[in-house]
């Protein structure tokens, strides 16, 4: 089962580059929204939520209550830690679920922490980082999302450095502040044929 780990830093254009593979077949398995299903209404992480943490951190309709969540764990390594015994597990098993439901010559995972958490890059056949300067994550995020820029520079300071992501990655699609769609699609069209070529051997 041929697989590449996609990932990249917050701002890198990970959604963009997976979307470009998604429009060349490739079966998309994206682990952010896995994470979102399992904590929304009737998510079945929802139940070992609110019992680990209590009904504060469940919103009114039944979903987690992400900001409040977000702001805990950011400040308390012990909370991420006790969050992500619950929900990991979770993601693991449905990602496995969808991996071996998969067709096609070969499938991307989405992990944005794949560096981060030290098991993914043993469980794919290749490591895939879409790569772009920190300067650039920074602009892209604070147009994107209204953050500041120290806040995105404290959601960056949480993530694997740029130099740890591209010494784990066997492949690297450049997203800078000069690419375009269409260069991004020139290098994911010969990303694609390699993976179809490696995956047929």
């Amino acid at each position: 089962m041929f697989s590449i780990g996609l990932t990249g830093g917050i701002g890198s254009g990970k959604s963009t580059v997976a979307d470009l593979f998604a429009q060349r077949g490739v079966p998309l398995i994206d682990t952010d929204l896995i994470a979102h299903r399992i904590t929304a209404p009737g998510g079945v992480a929802m139940p070992l939520i609110a019992s680990e943490f209590g009904d504060d951190f469940v919103a009114a309709d039944g979903s987690l209550d992400r900001a409040r969540m977000r702001t805990l764990v950011f400040a308390d390594d012990t909370a991420k830690a006790r969050l992500e015994g619950i929900v990991h597990p979770l993601i693991r098993a449905e990602t496995e679920r969808q991996r071996h439901g998969a067709s096609g010559a070969y499938h991307i995972v989405v992990v944005p922490l794949l560096v981060e958490s030290g098991e993914w890059a043993s469980r794919v056949s290749r490591v895939l980082v879409v790569d772009c300067p920190v300067e650039t994550q920074i602009a892209r995020v604070m147009r994107r999302n209204g953050f500041t820029r120290e806040q995105v520079l404290a959601i960056i300071a949480k993530q694997a450095s740029r130099e740890a992501r591209v010494a784990a990655a066997d492949d690297i699609v450049v997203n800078d502040e000069t690419a375009t769609l269409e260069s991004l699609a020139q290098q994911v069209d010969a990303l694609h044929a390699r993976y179809v070529s490696l995956a047929s051997v």
